[in-house]
């Protein structure tokens, strides 16, 4: 059956809390769907349990490799579509789908969640939180990076906060759990993941005056087990731990009061054997340190790796890779344990590959750092001394001498999208940006906190040239076995196999084959869409399959750059499926969105004033400059611009997902915000001086 055919059904059943087709789950899905009673730690984290893929990274290890080898380098170009399914979804699209017994659970925007029949891309069941209705408090995000299984249930951790048990047969709702106070502008996106009964989230929101923290709930109950928190808050109410004492004496000033961000909104492993579980923290908010923290110190734990005890919350051993963050440069990147030969020394390793640019391996039962070099240019640093484990910072990379160009760039040497390990090879496998920007400090006599708006830094273009693509990473000798610069220098997640194959997606729409002992390109498919989460590589009845989301996700949906590709807002938003020798026809791609030619922002008074307002308001989600890359809406829409005050002030896309922003913009800034986004579209601007 071709999925496309239950485009209807799958539309109805977003409108619904929970609509289960019946008709989808004949004896062998309805077993195939029972069968995830059985998931526990065992089955989750062994790594011959090839036909499967049953956490967000595979394995409690988060290697991202697959055991299964029938596609391989000489007959990947065999490979072809085998199925495809339309998602009703408008927005972002950045999980890894996971697979037991053939079935396929994954998310799109907003945490909902679809269970699909593996074989035939049939849906069987879906389940809306509806969490675009109970965020309106929040600048939140509809991105969503996936679900984790255990036990016959599935979890989903959606933007307004609650994490949700569903019945994996029929996606019932068994019991939710709200992780942060809805008043406060948190958001999730990241996925949860379940460490031996314990199921870990995290948040996000330290961009805009929040105090990150990790949280572990029992899988059978929904009942809070621990919580670990990324920074201290206030001395006067008390610390929760000796922990937040140890990192408050590494603080200055009244950091409490502006949140101080660290958010862990990505990344989680666990090491059983240890009972450790690492929790990757975030960058700090506002960014610039001087805010925060005027004074200087580390500013624990941004932008740290922190061990726990996996049964208390209990710290164990930190590792801080940017100290005294004033970059976005967070620990938030997915942290791969492997068993590595180092020095005649068998050592059990942590591996990541942060945003600041420097490829760590750390000592995972310790802390200690191994080593550290850099995968791509890098400016802030000179280098990370072996010895105090440091960055060794450059002049000026604080902005104490002007504006500093930046490399890598916020955006990140790498991100989110996920890295792979083949244990083989000992290789790592990641997607790699080689950009740089001016970075400049605004100063604080401009400076007006105000939670729930981005707290940034001057970022503009530095016109240096910059290359992405996919990098392999020897992390036992330190250096690249090999790179390839893409076209679309915007790569998704990898997957290694032991096929000898990397699979990633790309920015331009395109799902890749790349040979793993040589990093050349074998083979190509289109998606139609960007994909940015990470494969999925699963069997049934002996027969290989790579899974992907397409629909532009993560920071890259705000390029200006991907906005060449001309992806709608709402449109293209699918899960793939592939095999050798499948058949199945991708329709055609919409026309792309026209984009108006580029041009300098009027000297209007009005306009720039509009134009100082939008980075803060709108930027993040809706792109620098007005420009969208199909992510969320392009408000240089004539139709979206007349109806900004609405929209703004009276929250009437609320339902959709759209904050209310009434506590932040009066008229007057909304009438700015107007004339500055006719402008942008070159439409013809209007007397809007008196709101």
């Amino acid at each position: 059956m071709n999925a496309r055919a239950s485009r209807t059904g799958i539309i109805a059943a977003a409108l619904l809390f929970v609509c289960t087709n019946g008709l989808a789950q004949n004896d062998g899905t309805r077993a195939a769907l029972e069968a995830t009673r059985s998931i526990d730690a065992a089955a989750i984290n062994d790594p011959l349990r090839g036909q499967d893929w049953l956490s967000h990274g595979r394995t409690y290890a988060e290697q991202r490799f697959s055991p299964l080898a029938q596609i391989t380098p000489g007959n990947v170009c065999g490979l072809g579509l085998a199925w495809y399914l339309d998602l009703p979804s408008k927005g972002t699209i950045e999980a890894t789908p996971l697979v037991a017994n053939g079935i396929l659970y994954t998310t799109g925007s907003w945490g909902v969640v679809f269970a699909v029949d593996g074989r035939t891309g049939q849906l069987l069941w879906s389940h809306d939180p509806q969490a675009q209705l109970r965020s309106a408090n929040a600048v939140v995000w509809d991105r969503n990076r996936g679900v984790a299984l255990w036990q016959g249930k599935v979890y989903v951790a959606v933007a307004d906060g609650r994490l949700i048990a569903l019945d994996a047969t029929d996606g019932r709702k068994l019991w939710e759990a709200q992780t942060f106070d809805p008043a406060i502008p948190y958001g999730i996106t990241g996925a949860p993941r379940v460490f031996d009964g314990r199921v870990i989230i995290g948040n996000s929101g330290g961009d805009i005056g929040t105090r990150g923290y990790a949280s572990a709930y029992d899988a059978e109950t929904g009942e809070l087990l621990w919580r670990f928190h990324a920074v201290p808050g206030d001395p006067a109410v008390g610390f929760e731990s000796e922990a937040m004492r140890m990192a408050a004496a590494t603080w200055n000033g009244e950091w409490w009061k502006y949140g101080g961000g660290g958010n862990p909104w990505n990344a989680f492993s666990y090491d059983a054997e240890a009972g450790l579980v690492y929790l990757g923290f975030g960058n700090g908010g506002p960014w610039l340190q001087s805010r925060r923290s005027p004074g200087g110190g580390d500013n624990l734990f941004l932008a740290s790796i922190v061990a726990v005890d996996a049964s208390t919350g209990r710290y164990v051993w930190h590792y801080q890779n940017s100290p005294g963050d004033t970059w976005d440069y967070p620990a938030a990147m997915d942290m791969v344990l492997a068993d590595l030969q180092i020095d005649g020394r068998l050592r059990k390793v942590l591996l990541q590959a942060p945003k600041n640019g420097f490829f760590y391996v750390l000592d995972r039962l310790s802390g200690q750092l191994i080593s550290a070099e850099k995968f791509v240019r890098v400016t802030w640093a000179e280098r990370i001394d072996p010895q105090t484990g440091r960055p060794v910072l450059r002049r000026g990379a604080r902005m104490e001498d002007g504006p500093f160009e930046l490399a890598p760039s916020p955006a990140g040497g790498h991100n989110w999208q996920p890295m792979s390990f083949d244990p083989r090879s000992g290789l790592a496998f990641f997607a790699y940006r080689d950009f740089s920007v001016i970075l400049s400090d605004p100063g604080l006599e401009s400076w007006n906190f105000k939670q729930g708006i981005f707290d940034m830094v001057g970022i503009r273009p530095s016109g240096q040239p910059g290359t992405g693509g996919l990098l392999a990473w020897d992390p036992v000798r330190q250096r690249e076995a090999w790179r390839v610069a893409l076209p679309s220098e915007f790569v998704g997640g990898t997957a290694a196999t032991a096929g000898n194959l990397v699979f990633a997606g790309t920015g331009d729409g395109r799902l890749l084959a790349f040979d793993a002992a040589s990093g050349q390109q074998l083979w190509a498919a289109p998606t139609n869409n960007a994909v940015m989460g990470g494969p999925a590589i699963y069997s049934i009845d002996g027969e290989q399959y790579i899974a992907v989301m397409a629909g532009i996700g993560g920071g890259f949906a705000q390029e200006p750059r991907l906005a060449a590709h001309g992806y709608r807002y709402g449109e293209g938003r699918r899960l793939l499926a592939f095999r050798l020798g499948g058949k199945a026809q991708l329709p055609p791609m919409p026309p792309a969105l026209p984009q108006p030619p580029a041009r300098p922002v009027s000297s209007d008074p009005l306009v720039q004033r509009g134009q100082a307002l939008y980075p803060a308001h709108c930027g993040s989600c809706h792109g620098p400059g007005a420009i969208n890359a199909g992510g969320a809406p392009d408000l240089r829409d004539s139709r979206l611009i007349e109806a900004l005050p609405s929209i703004l002030l009276d929250g009437s896309l609320v339902p959709n997902g759209m904050p209310s922003f009434a506590r932040y913009l009066d008229r007057a800034d909304v009438a700015a915000l107007q004339a500055y986004l006719r402008d942008r579209a070159r439409l013809p601007s209007r007397n809007t001086s008196s709101p």
